[in-house]
């Protein structure tokens, strides 16, 4: 239609906070860049890293996935497994770009999610946990709920796995995930996380993820969203997932999703 004018999607700078590394990857790259993080790394050292390693890359807007609690677009709890200075620290002044901030399991689930109501269980340093209920993401942090002589991360995440050894983490991981199906009672279950790999055999009724989910949902956050503006939540069809769709392998153009009660720095 004459006059009519098309607003480009945002590229994307998708980045993945770990208790081990810090992940990034943008629009229409291939190849994530990696450094170690680690229980020193403050927010600002972990800016400072990424846009050192980003350079050369030309991006729009950031999203952040943050392994703790988040609330309104910001940390509300200092990391279990990294340095201080998360609560109150300026992404979007850091970056010098609109950010929105999000837990880094809800992150990775929103990469993995096909429809319907989803539990995502990460396996990594901790134990991420979220649900995606028709497209609306809930982070959660069950893994810091009592269990046993301790909580879920202490016997599911990587502490629980070397001083238990393979054997005894795996039955434990079983018995975690039926706890949680039993009562969350979802449709799809989604086991993330760099230790999902240490599994022999996935848990009953589950499905394994990528931890390249995480810049999948990075980049899902700002689908059809400008810059300065939220999106339109919308939800998938059954059945289908990102990679692969209009031809990017990272999901870039496809849906927006609302995640319940955070919003984006502005």
């Amino acid at each position: 239609m004459a006059g009519r004018t098309t607003r480009r999607a945002p590229r994307v700078l998708a980045v993945d906070v770990g208790g081990t590394h810090v992940k990034l990857l943008v629009t229409g790259a291939r190849r994530p860049r990696r450094f170690d993080s680690g229980p020193r790394l403050t927010a600002r050292q972990a800016v400072a890293g990424v846009l050192r390693l980003a350079a050369g890359w030309t991006f729009d807007v950031v999203s952040v996935g943050f392994p703790g609690p988040v609330l309104h677009g910001r940390p509300v709890a200092e990391p279990h497994n990294l340095g201080p200075g998360w609560v109150g620290f300026d992404f979007r002044e850091a970056f010098g770009r609109p950010v929105v901030v999000v837990n880094d399991a809800a992150m990775q689930a929103l990469g993995s999610y096909r429809g319907g109501k989803m539990l995502f269980l990460g396996l990594g340093t901790g134990l991420g946990s979220a649900m995606v209920v028709d497209g609306v993401v809930e982070p959660m942090e069950l893994g810091h709920l009592p269990y046993r002589k301790g909580t879920y991360e202490d016997y599911v995440g990587l502490r629980g796995l070397r001083r238990a050894g393979r054997r005894r983490w795996r039955r434990r991981v079983e018995d975690v995930v039926a706890r949680f199906i039993a009562a969350l009672e979802p449709d799809d279950v989604v086991l993330g996380g760099g230790n999902v790999h240490e599994l022999k055999a996935l848990p009953p009724g589950c499905r394994a993820g990528d931890n390249a989910n995480a810049f999948v949902g990075g980049f899902r956050l700002w689908a059809r969203r400008g810059p300065g503006r939220a999106g339109q939540r919308k939800t998938p069809p059954a059945g289908r997932g990102l990679a692969g769709q209009d031809g990017d392998p990272y999901g870039n153009r496809t849906h927006v999703f609302a995640v319940r009660g955070r919003r984006p720095n502005r």
